[in-house]
């Protein structure tokens, strides 16, 4: 199958200005993404020296100059796991550019802060800065000609798996579908197999997504999965969400299964499970996910004073109908084999800023979650 690129955008002389940028991506038409699947590596050129992510992030923040400053957060140490075989995970709603703009009605933030040939900036040096080794992402709808080419140059693999019915079709001059994507080191991990899910419901097709990708590291031989996903928004739908996130554990416990009895496994392949799931602590989903047999547990209840409770939030926006401040995103992860090393802190309220999310000094209506895990037994 081939994966075709596209240019980053138009309307910004940052875009020609910077050779880095500029040298991630080719300039061909953008692809239909409807319906289709990109498996890893599929537009990673081993043979081409990646690029310098130092590089790289100057060139973000030379590109964003004019903008206020990036947030700053710190890493919170959480345990005491080996930090030389440490796996760095970042999860992310972006916020797809054509929702942005379109249909999401961020009424405290001015147009201009989401225009695409400066948010791309924003977003990649939200990228940089932390480095991750794998990397889960929803609302993507700049795969072709942002995320993959740039992140592919850095020696990332990848896969994309839009929605069926995206939002974002609907909306003037879009950039096709949105859906989920994930990446990851390829000098640190190969891929075992990707998997490409339509969460079901009631055994109904729903038009959200999910890819589970299972991962060998390179140095140990360590398999483990990693999953990412997006079940159904809004109030009312709490239901619907329950059955979805039912079927991504039926799916995640077959998948690893699977590699179990193809690896010659002795113990349970280990997971982590990223996602926005729109749903607060309190909704069925949380609860299935938290008392399911995979034995899964939530990294970012480690900031918290007693170790059981989340973050107030991890998106704060303001709309019509009023100031939204929700606990919806997750870092789910396998109990028994990882230690959580340490987790990237949330910004305060003041330092978000009255105007909430989006705005000039951050790209998203959505905090990135990042956390850093170990194996919790060595590997012989």
């Amino acid at each position: 199958m081939e994966v075709v690129a596209c240019s980053m955008g138009s309307g910004s002389s940052s875009s020609s200005l910077y050779s880095a940028l500029a040298k991630s991506i080719s300039r061909s038409p953008l692809p239909h993404a409807c319906g289709s699947t990109y498996s890893p590596g599929d537009n990673l050129n081993l043979d081409q020296d990646p690029a310098d992510p130092l590089e790289l992030l100057q060139e973000c923040r030379e590109a964003l100059r004019e903008r206020p400053a990036h947030l700053k957060r710190a890493f919170v140490q959480t345990g005491h796991g080996d930090a030389r075989r440490t796996i760095r995970v970042m999860q992310w709603n972006v916020l797809a550019q054509a929702l942005g703009e379109g249909m999401d009605n961020f009424v405290q933030c001015p147009l201009d802060a989401l225009n695409w040939p400066e948010r791309k900036y924003m977003i990649l040096e939200e990228i940089l800065t932390y480095k991750p080794d794998i990397l889960c992402l929803q609302e993507v709808d700049h795969y072709f000609d942002m995320f993959q080419p740039v992140l592919a140059s850095l020696g990332y693999q990848s896969s994309f798996c839009p929605k069926p019915w995206s939002p974002c079709l609907d909306v003037e001059n879009n950039n096709g579908p949105d859906g989920c994507a994930l990446f990851f080191n390829h000098e640190r991990f190969q891929s075992v197999n990707t998997t490409h899910l339509r969460l079901s419901a009631m055994m109904l097709k729903t038009n959200q997504v999910a890819i589970v990708a299972a991962l060998r590291c390179r140095s140990t031989g360590q398999v483990f999965c990693v999953g990412v996903t997006h079940l159904k928004a809004r109030s009312g739908w709490e239901v619907l969400r329950s059955a979805q996130g039912a079927d991504l554990l039926r799916n995640l416990r077959n998948i690893a299964q699977k590699i179990e009895t193809e690896e010659n496994a002795e113990s349970a392949v280990p997971l982590i499970v990223c996602g926005d799931f729109n749903a607060e602590p309190s909704e069925d989903v949380y609860r299935n996910f938290a008392t399911s047999s995979l034995g899964l547990d939530s990294a970012y209840k480690l900031l918290s004073t007693d170790g059981k409770t989340e973050p107030p939030y991890t998106t704060w926006k303001i709309r019509p109908s009023g100031e939204s401040c929700h606990t919806l995103d997750y870092v789910w992860y396998s109990h028994r084999a990882f230690d959580v090393n340490a987790v990237l802190d949330f910004p305060t309220a003041e330092q978000i800023g009255p105007n909430r999310l989006p705005s000039y000094n951050y790209p998203s209506d959505h905090l990135s979650l990042v956390c850093d895990f170990s194996f919790k037994d060595p590997i012989n």
